[in-house]
């Protein structure tokens, strides 16, 4: 009995020590102090630009040519391979249109584009191989994205130049299964039985990711830019347009900086940006004049979510504009992992077609926590639904219920000005179980809004120097 007692204790000391390795090995979580926006200078300076060497290797000494007809896939490969093992540097894309099929990035490679390059993505769908990606939060094999880094370091995408998808309503995008996307009723789609849904069936039922193998004939779209698990990356100036689905997607990574660049696309679910997974993200001096959200802050799908369980964190966005969109900044709504410390200043928004302003969205099959949500300093003009709303019964694919209640706290905005508010300022909707907590309005002014506020199982907002339409507000009561 003894001899079994010190058996049973020595194993679980193992156990315990082994569990607190484990933690300790994890990247440390930030915490936010009294003034959120010192935490927040903290992680910009932490944040640095990826540096290169001085060389540069031009695609068309590696056989390129202009014209937007010859592929020039092999051209980009070589050109990107010599630029790597020589240490890294600059591929310089010149003045030109080039038609290539996927770009996929080494380590050290600043991949720039002079003013007046253009290139152009091939929508033959031959053109793109199966690798490790992800589709709307769930990690599978699938087309690669169009440009893709796949665990690299010191990455960048810079320069004047347009990257052009070339997605329309003939080739990518009608396989939403939409038809004011040029999808035919009787043609097959995302949404068929062994396509979307068996991905999402997957996932739950614990396949392994390289098990999960979709690509030709299951119609899910490639992302346009995606680092998967990459380290101080880089996205600065270029123009993106016209993309197959999600735009810009840093996945599993950190230290990424997308910087002054500009997205117009109107395509479905042509999201601007989508950190997901991913930490030290600052998203800055962009416009996004999108066909579905402008920024989505994610962090899985339902159970893919809870297996990967890294929230996306220490997120910033700075002095942007967001035009169309169904949201400014958004959290969701795969979200399984969680969200916290987003930091969101200087920003305008407005168009009669942007939806909402902030946006927090899951439900009880997504659940996750989401915590630490700081605005401040936007001017929006006008907005279709509501300045800010957190919603924790999102449904958009139906039969969106589950035992994974979803939980939102701290949520602050201050000094905004609202010039056309649409239908309410804050509209918010949680559970009884897990009621939100703590969203407070500082120094704000709405105006032309029909309805102040509709709140259900709200704790703690909190009104200060806030005006709807002329008028001091009140907090309400719990």
């Amino acid at each position: 009995m003894a001899r079994n007692y010190f058996l049973m204790r020595n194993m679980l000391y193992c156990i315990l020590f082994a569990t607190l390795f484990s933690c300790a090995m994890k990247q440390p979580k930030t915490v936010v102090n009294n003034d959120p926006w010192e935490t927040m200078q903290r992680i910009l300076d932490s944040v640095k630009e990826p540096s290169f060497s001085n060389k540069t290797y031009v695609i068309t000494e590696y056989g390129a040519q202009a014209g937007g007809v010859f592929n020039n896939t092999q051209a980009f490969k070589k050109a990107i391979q010599a630029c790597t093992e020589n240490g890294g540097g600059k591929v310089l894309v010149p003045s030109g249109k080039y038609l290539t099929g996927p770009i996929h990035l080494e380590n050290n490679v600043n991949l720039h584009l002079e003013d007046g390059a253009e290139i152009l993505f091939s929508t033959n769908t031959a053109d793109y191989p199966i690798v490790h990606t992800s589709f709307e939060g769930t990690e599978l094999m699938n087309y690669s994205p169009l440009i893709y880094a796949y665990k690299k370091t010191n990455v960048a995408v810079t320069g004047k130049g347009i990257l052009n998808g070339q997605a329309n309503n003939e080739n990518w995008w009608w396989w939403c299964g939409k038809d004011i996307y040029g999808w035919k009723k009787g043609t097959p789609n995302q949404g068929d039985p062994l396509n979307r849904l068996r991905l999402v069936a997957m996932a739950e039922e614990g396949v392994p990711v390289s098990e999960r193998v979709f690509g030709e004939g299951h119609y899910l779209r490639p992302n346009f830019i995606e680092f998967f698990d990459c380290k101080n990356m880089m996205l600065k100036d270029v123009k993106i347009v016209n993309a197959p689905f999600w735009v810009i997607h840093p996945i599993k990574s950190s230290n990424v900086i997308v910087d002054g660049v500009t997205v117009e696309s109107h395509g479905p679910n042509n999201d601007g940006c989508d950190p997901e997974y991913s930490r030290n993200v600052i998203i800055r001096n962009c416009t996004f004049n999108t066909g579905d959200d402008c920024i989505a802050i994610k962090s899985g799908r339902d159970a893919d979510g809870r297996r990967v369980g890294i929230p996306s964190e220490n997120i910033i966005v700075q002095n942007c504009k967001m035009v169309d969109g169904h949201g400014g900044v958004v959290m969701g709504s795969e979200i399984s992992a969680g969200v916290r410390n987003v930091f969101v200043e200087n920003c305008a928004m407005d168009s009669p077609n942007l939806d909402r302003a902030i946006r927090i969205k899951s439900n009880s099959k997504r659940g996750g926590l989401v915590e630490n949500i700081y605005v401040r300093n936007l001017d929006i003009g006008q907005v279709k639904e509501s300045v800010l709303i957190i919603d924790m019964f999102y449904n958009v694919y139906g039969g969106q219920v589950g035992t994974f209640i979803p939980q939102v706290r701290n949520i602050y905005l201050e000094n905004i000005k609202v010039k056309d508010g649409g239908m309410y300022g804050i509209l918010a909707k949680g559970y009884k179980e897990f009621p939100i907590k703590n969203v407070r309005f500082r120094n704000v002014t709405i105006d032309k809004v029909d309805n102040a506020y509709s709140i259900e199982n709200l704790v703690g907002l909190k009104l200060i120097d806030t005006y709807v339409n002329g008028s001091l507000m009140e907090s309400p009561s719990n």
